[in-house]
This record gives structure tokens, sequence and C-alpha cells, in this order.
């Protein structure tokens, strides 16, 4: 699915605007990539849960080779525990 397809869902089901259900999902994604970026989980009911963490400094040797041993630095990783609901549904 893509976005422009959850608009159009959002609208039909909602009885919105094309242009109403656009600005409420953009709110949507604005607040969840602002309270992650602060650090913050997302937690959705019956859907599922965002979250950051942080990923350790990690050394890697490609294909045993020694000489090309590289060390990858930590960084920060997003994250989605899926709730039971949606689990349920899936599988």
């Amino acid at each position: 699915m893509t976005k422009s397809q959850l608009i159009d869902i959002v609208a039909k089901k909602a009885h919105l605007t094309k242009k109403a259900s656009s600005d409420a999902i953009e709110a949507i994604f604005e607040e969840v990539t602002r309270s992650l970026a602060k650090g913050d989980k997302v937690v959705i009911s019956g859907f599922g849960t965002f979250y950051v963490s942080q990923v350790r400094d990690k050394q890697v040797v490609p294909f045993g080779d020694e000489s090309k041993r590289q060390t990858i630095r930590g960084h920060k990783v997003i994250n989605f525990r899926v709730g039971k609901p949606l689990k349920k549904a899936v599988w």
C-alpha cells in the first residue's frame, strides 16, 4: 500500500475530502517522526510499538580476510514490535 492509497482509503472510510485525509495522515507521520527523533516510544494500541535503540560499534571481517577488517560505527535504529491483534490478523 502506498501513501496515496492510504489517503484514498481514509478519505472514503471517514467521509473526508482527500485534502483533509492527507492533512490528517501527514500530521500523524510528523508526530511519530518527532517523537522518535526525541527518543520516545510510539505506542499504537492494537497495532504495535515503534522505538529507537542504539547499536554499538562492531568489527566486521569480510569473508574472513583479516586484512580487510572494518569497524562499523554505532548508530541508532528504529524498531517495531507488533501488537497482538495485528499479529493475530496476519499470522
